[in-house]
């Protein structure tokens, strides 16, 4: 068996998330291993860095997949990329790795990127990529907010009533906002996330942005584990999985072909 590590992009609004689902939903997992299924001749399970939800699109999302013939690794890439025609997925790097890595528990760090359009002309080029607020957005007023999310906590008021995690404690790296042209950017970087975590505290945040939450009201929000407490939980077309660290490859990102 040879083991391949797959760094993918993806668009996610056709797809009901990236698990393989019952009764043929599209799945990007689904997609993949249809693909590597037409390649092999042989069923294949993929396993990916992170399961994104519905509408959640990847600019580097990573996964793991034996195979039992051996492939160069660019004409793996190649090869799936032809049979994955036309659902919007794309392999943009297949690399040959270890037996003993894998995809999602050796993942040090995985990196989410939430883009909003903050303009009052709706999106032409970008319709279902961003979310369009169209009232002015105060970003000084959302980054100091942001400072109290930074670090350990217990982040029930920011988790899914259906998250599976035994545990709401999580150690949040990095969250940065920042505006570029009529967008607003905001970067999250975390060992893991709770089910609709990056959403939810997006949606908290953009709250303070226009003027309906203090400052200070989020770290009291925080504080009050209570899921009732959590603002508008932002949609699912903004939010990309930007990349994922390993600690011996380093940060995997978007890839260019060779």
């Amino acid at each position: 068996m040879a083991r391949f590590k797959l760094i993918l992009e993806y668009d996610g609004g056709p797809f009901q998330g990236w698990q393989r689902l019952p009764h043929g939903q599209a799945s990007v997992q689904g997609a993949l291993e249809a693909a590597i299924c037409a390649l092999t001749g042989a069923a294949a399970q993929v396993v990916g860095a992170g399961r994104t939800d519905s509408g959640v699109h990847a600019l580097a999302q990573v996964a793991h997949v034996d195979l039992q013939k051996d492939f160069r690794p660019d004409r793996l890439r190649d090869a799936l990329n032809a049979h994955l025609r036309p659902a919007p997925v794309c392999v943009l790097q297949a690399l040959a790795v270890d037996s003993s890595f894998h995809a999602r528990f050796d993942a040090v760090q995985r990196v989410y990127w939430y883009r909003i359009l903050n303009r009052r002309a709706p999106p032409a080029l970008e319709n279902k990529r961003v979310w369009q607020i169209m009232r002015p957005l105060a970003l000084e007023p959302m980054q100091e907010a942001a400072q109290s999310l930074i670090g350990t906590h217990d982040f029930t008021t920011f988790r899914d009533a259906n998250c599976q995690a035994r545990s709401p404690l999580r150690t949040l790296e990095r969250l940065d906002i920042s505006r570029e042209g009529p967008e607003v950017h905001v970067w999250c970087a975390a060992r893991s996330f709770l089910h609709r975590q990056v959403r939810s505290m997006v949606g908290t945040l953009i709250e303070v942005g226009l003027g309906r939450m203090p400052i200070t009201a989020v770290q009291q929000v925080l504080a009050a584990r209570d899921r009732a407490r959590c603002g508008p939980v932002a949609p699912a077309c903004g939010l990309y999985l930007a990349g994922v660290d390993y600690p011996a490859q380093g940060q995997t990102g978007p890839q260019p072909l060779k």
